[in-house]
């Protein structure tokens, strides 16, 4: 498989690089663009292993045919994301309450344990900016396979419709109009974006208040409209729809409470915004996202599914 498309990973564009170095060295535009496609790091861990497992599976002749390996295997990698979404679909039919995408923590607070210190995680490679803030992937899980790659790789990676094509297997005109129609899902879903410091505020004054049940101090925080998700998977216990409504929700973070009383509460970067974290005897249990607007919270997203909080380091101190 040949194609001309070049990634923004790539140096020099396109210029012939065959180099094993070369190769290795896209594994982090790769994760990149497979987490963002499927919401999950263990999902596209396993597209990169794929896609490298391809390319290591051709001759050395077919792959110094290959002008642009970076090329190459984003086309393989977004095909293979691709195919899994379709997938995805029908297999978060079935899955036991709400689908939440996995939750990142900061560079600084891989599974080490130690804020600080770095580890070989393939995590530390995803880059967290707004296009893995956890608004933003709830949206993307509201799109078609063919909507979501097109607006990932355009809008997020920047690759001109007439590549895309090649990896949707559209027309590029068809791949504009997916990309189109993906723009209004996230116009229409997204509230302005607050500060992440005024967020962070918000958040601490939201904890403050959990910890110490101040019931009307919790309503005050929610906005009216307020909507809280959380993800147990089936593996542990987790509301199965969405709770509705701030008082709803300020009653249900108190009755959680009293039934934890042991229950830590952490403030955390989760997916590059501010989040937290609640710890159980030492283990995380809970990873909470928020969508703060006109200083409320108007979203939270709280994933308990332990096998989505593998990255997550438990009994760590403030």
């Amino acid at each position: 498989m040949t194609t001309p498309m070049t990634t923004p990973s790539e140096p020099g564009h396109g210029r012939p690089d065959q180099g094993l170095s070369a190769v290795a060295d896209e594994r982090r535009h790769l994760i990149n663009l497979a987490y963002r496609l499927l919401g999950t790091l263990a999902d596209a861990e396993d597209v990169v292993q794929e896609t490298y497992a391809r390319w290591y599976a051709m001759s050395r002749p077919q792959q110094e045919a290959i002008r642009s390996p970076g090329a190459w295997l984003t086309t393989v990698a977004g095909r293979i994301c691709l195919d899994l979404l379709g997938s995805a679909r029908a297999r978060r039919e079935r899955y036991v309450g709400e689908w939440i995408p996995e939750p990142l923590p900061d560079r600084t607070e891989w599974i080490s344990g130690r804020p600080g210190v770095a580890s070989a995680d393939p995590a530390d490679r995803v880059t967290l900016d707004e296009s893995v803030g956890m608004a933003f992937l709830v949206v993307l899980e509201s799109m078609t396979p063919a909507e979501r790659v097109a607006f990932v790789l355009h809008d997020v990676f920047g690759y001109p419709f007439d590549e895309v094509a090649g990896i949707v297997g559209r027309t590029p005109a068809a791949c504009r109009q997916l990309a189109s129609s993906a723009r209004r899902r996230i116009r229409g879903a997204r509230a302005p974006l607050t500060p992440a410091a005024r967020s962070a505020d918000v958040i601490r004054d939201f904890k403050q208040a959990w910890e110490t049940k101040d019931i009307g101090a919790l309503i005050g925080l929610l906005a009216p409209e307020a909507t809280m998700s959380a993800d147990g998977g089936g593996l542990v216990s987790a509301a199965l729809r969405p709770i509705e409504g701030g008082e709803r929700i300020a009653r249900y973070a108190l009755a959680i409470a009293g039934m934890a009383p042991g229950l830590t509460i952490r403030e955390r970067t989760v997916n590059g915004r501010p989040g937290l974290v609640a710890e159980q005897d030492g283990v995380t249990v809970s990873v909470m996202a928020f969508e703060v607007a006109d200083d409320r919270i108007a979203r939270i997203w709280a994933v308990r599914n332990p096998d989505k909080l593998r990255l997550w380091a438990a009994g760590r101190q403030d």
